[in-house]
């Protein structure tokens, strides 16, 4: 019996869950918001409903840990520190080192550290958090989880570009892909609310939201996956591009008069639905606007239609679909995004019943009775797949 603390750390957020272990009842969440920033907002939500929020100016990142553990003390969770016993962190990058998850190790932690180039807004921050929570708890057992291992077995011919071999073997110029963690988590219980061994399943994932990514899953194996060598690559995303023409970004950095980490910028953060809608990178704002807006229709229409088109080339590489998933932000809540996208996808043998589709954020199996490929909405549950890991390696 123990408490498992499953860490997401972001640039400039901390989100946090404390599960029972191995009963895998959530204990507690929260999240440090605007971290180092004036309003940095602190939230904390218990299970019996209680939500707390505290708001102060430039909460540190090693603030922010400490005060994760000490409000779990001070609202009653904890009686001592001690009491968690194992602290699961998601790392973005693992490269082709890490194809599992990971006890951390001096070594371990100083190989995250190597991987920067590959992730260099994430792997820093979450490698400082390893080393606040090794002096917090330094009894808790800690475990590195990768957002890259599901894809460093998928067959060479889908993760290599097409290159000089050499620059693969030199820098690691691969695709890596991204949203494992919520793809593996998503895939399993599919396989589970289907009834059936994952083994015995194609599927396709799709995990739409703010950064959106499919992956094929054939027989339980990874097959394909659309973000590449960063996250950047792959279908339409909130402020990302997604694929674009290389030739192209280098005309609008010259006609910009920018450097390239310039350009780049433009492309994770100014592009995608926010850049063609010239509004939000929110659907929400998108689908509320779109009768007046002819930018905001034009967006989701071009969202639809690159999701659509890994879908269709992932259901060629399968020679076949059994189901297809929905999760994230958009793919659990975005009632007409999900009709749209399966409506495109009719050839195929994917439809939706437009009644069982009516709903927002729960399991649900929205495809017709004995339809031909089954369609499911799966909220992801990226800290409970986390804390499995935890436990799962520390035993």
């Amino acid at each position: 019996m123990g408490k498992t603390l499953a860490i997401n750390a972001g640039s400039s957020t901390l989100k946090w869950k404390l599960f029972e272990m191995p009963e895998e009842t959530v204990i507690a969440s929260g999240l440090v918001d605007r971290l180092n920033l004036p309003g940095s907002i602190f939230k904390v939500k218990l299970a019996n409903g209680e939500k707390f929020t505290d708001t102060q100016d430039n909460i540190t990142n090693q603030e922010a840990a400490a005060m994760v553990l000490t409000r779990l003390k001070s609202y009653g969770i904890l009686d001592h520190l001690s009491e968690i016993t194992g602290v699961g962190h998601r790392i973005v990058a693992g490269g082709e080192i890490f194809k599992d998850s990971a006890l951390i190790t001096p070594e371990v932690l100083d190989q995250i550290k190597s991987l920067k180039d590959y992730a260099p807004l994430h792997n820093p921050v979450q490698a400082y958090y390893i080393e606040v929570f090794q002096q917090l708890l330094p009894d808790a057992q800690q475990v590195a989880v990768f957002d890259t291992s599901l894809y460093t077995d998928m067959p060479a011919v889908n993760y290599m570009y097409s290159l000089p071999y050499e620059y693969y073997e030199k820098f690691g110029a691969r695709k890596y892909g991204a949203h494992g963690t919520s793809h593996r988590y998503v895939a399993h219980r599919t396989a589970e609310l289907l009834g059936k061994p994952l083994e015995d399943l194609k599927l396709i994932t799709l995990h739409l939201g703010s950064g959106s990514s499919v992956t094929a899953f054939d027989h339980g194996q990874a097959l394909d996956t659309s973000m590449g060598f960063t996250p950047l690559a792959g279908v339409m995303m909130g402020t990302r591009s997604g694929d674009i023409d290389a030739s192209l970004v280098a005309f609008l950095a010259e006609k910009l008069q920018i450097d390239m980490p310039a350009m780049v910028d433009i492309l994770n953060h100014k592009s995608g639905l926010l850049g063609v809608s010239e509004l939000s990178p929110d659907q929400r704002d998108l689908e509320d606007t779109q009768d007046e807006r002819p930018k905001s229709k034009l967006a989701l229409d071009m969202f639809v239609n690159r999701v659509v088109r890994y879908v269709g080339s992932y259901v060629a590489e399968l020679g076949g679909l059994d189901a297809i998933v929905f999760t994230a932000g958009s793919g659990e809540n975005g009632i007409a995004m999900r009709q749209a996208i399966a409506d495109k996808l009719g050839v195929f043998g994917v439809a939706i019943d437009p009644a069982k589709n009516d709903f927002r954020g729960e399991e649900h199996i929205v495809s017709p009775d004995n339809a031909a490929v089954q369609v499911l909405v799966v909220p992801t549950n990226e800290e409970l797949m986390i804390v499995r890991d935890v436990d799962r390696l520390s035993h």
